[in-house]
């Protein structure tokens, strides 16, 4: 059996789990949100050494200690029926069960356990386990200290960009916003010292021929070039993109980028990783990010490259 958690809606999860259906694969796809209002989840312990994970819904009970794989997408969190009082209380208990659940199943899970993918999501951890693992990276600096930023500013001329610690969404005053890898503007520099309440990152600016997204699945590696520089709008960061205007299409990636690409999912304790390269004028590539869950359609649907079906073979195949 093939566990997937994600939510309503997961075009990815539909791409890799339609045809795995068709081809007879026992798939049960849940969004924990729907726990505890409509689903129920059970672990027994009955004292002689044996354990059971159970789930329900619809009138339908499930062993989970028969799931083979678990392709950990892009579940919510578990939310409160309505009429029960202490919500936020309830709706922790409900996590912290459902992720023990996933968690004791000791199958393959793609991409890994929530504390997997939460540690391998942090930029410092990866930008120094990609240094050990022999990656190129750009001159950084992650600080809360203002004059040693005004000083990697002056020692790069200026040409920096900075980026966030870890998330890229926040809210400020009932209003959210998006942060990406942006240019050190002169107006950041004069506002240097609020640093002191919130570390950044701050790298000095790479020439790029292109940007290459590496996606990991098992021990395959796709690769694919986006022609980031074509546009003002993708030249610093290439999720801004406008899919008719940024070319994407395959990158041959040299055996040895592939290898340390695979080193770095496996050191993270990942079964699939995408990551982010710069490849420079001069043909060097280097690393600046991997996201440890990061969405592949749209590199499928632009390249024929199949992301997904490897996804499948993978989950299939119930080992790493």
């Amino acid at each position: 059996m093939i566990l997937v958690l994600t939510s309503d809606g997961d075009e990815h999860a539909d791409r890799v789990v339609k045809p795995l259906m068709a081809a007879g694969a026992d798939v049960v796809v849940f969004d924990p949100a729907s726990f505890p209002t409509d689903a129920t989840l059970e672990i027994s312990h009955a004292g002689d050494g044996s354990t059971s994970r159970m789930f329900g819904r619809a009138g339908r009970r499930l062993v989970l200690d028969e799931v083979t794989a678990l392709w950990y997408r892009r579940p919510l969190d578990p939310v409160a029926h309505p009429r029960v009082a202490a919500r936020d209380y309830v709706e922790e208990e409900c996590r912290v069960m459902a992720e023990s659940l996933w968690d004791s199943l000791g199958c393959l899970t793609v991409p890994g356990s929530r504390p997997v993918i939460d540690r391998a999501a942090r930029k410092p951890y990866q930008l120094e386990l990609a240094r050990r693992l022999g990656f190129e990276l750009p001159a950084t600096l992650i600080t809360t200290d203002p004059e040693s930023f005004l000083d990697f500013y002056d020692r790069h001329e200026g040409r920096v960009i900075t980026k966030p610690v870890h998330g890229n969404q926040l809210d400020v005053e009932g209003e959210r916003f998006g942060r990406f890898a942006a240019p050190v503007t002169p107006v950041d520099v004069a506002y240097a010292d609020a640093l002191r309440f919130c570390p950044v990152i701050v790298q000095a600016y790479v020439p790029k021929r292109v940007e290459v997204r590496v996606t990991v699945v098992g021990r395959k590696v796709f690769a694919a070039e986006i022609h980031s520089q074509v546009s003002n709008h993708t030249r610093y960061d290439w999720r801004h993109y406008d899919p008719g205007a940024t070319p994407i299409r395959a990158h041959d990636l040299p055996p040895e980028i592939s290898q340390r690409c695979l080193d770095l999912v496996g050191r993270l304790g990942l079964a699939y990783g995408a990551i982010d390269l710069i490849l420079t004028p001069d043909g060097r590539h280097v690393f600046l990010e991997i996201n440890p869950n990061g969405q592949f359609l749209w590199i499928e649907d632009a390249t024929g490259l199949p992301i997904g079906a490897a996804i499948g073979e993978l989950l299939m195949s119930g080992v790493t």
